[in-house]
């Protein structure tokens, strides 16, 4: 995994998953997801791309939170959904 230096982490907070237990939309939706990413902006938790809502990327785009974290157990990686690479 490369990591590159990116000015978007500007934009990561401490922050607490706002649905530890889910993707948020899914949850009000009963709409079923494959993993989980945590907004590192504000601590929305939405499901992955390979979920059918693709809600993370829906969150950042419309909010412009860019960060993501892996909210998988065991997984520690950060994602940016602008430059689509790993930070």
């Amino acid at each position: 995994m490369t990591l590159h230096a990116d000015p978007h982490l500007a934009h990561v907070r401490p922050v607490q998953p706002l649905t530890p237990e889910g993707c948020q939309e899914c949850l009000t939706l009963g709409s079923p997801w494959v993993h989980l990413r945590l907004c590192l902006t504000c601590g929305h938790v939405g499901c992955c791309d390979s979920s059918p809502n693709k809600h993370a990327r829906r969150h950042a785009a419309a909010v412009a939170h860019p960060i993501v974290q892996s909210f998988q157990p065991g997984e520690d990686w950060r994602w940016c959904y602008v430059h689509e690479a790993f930070v």
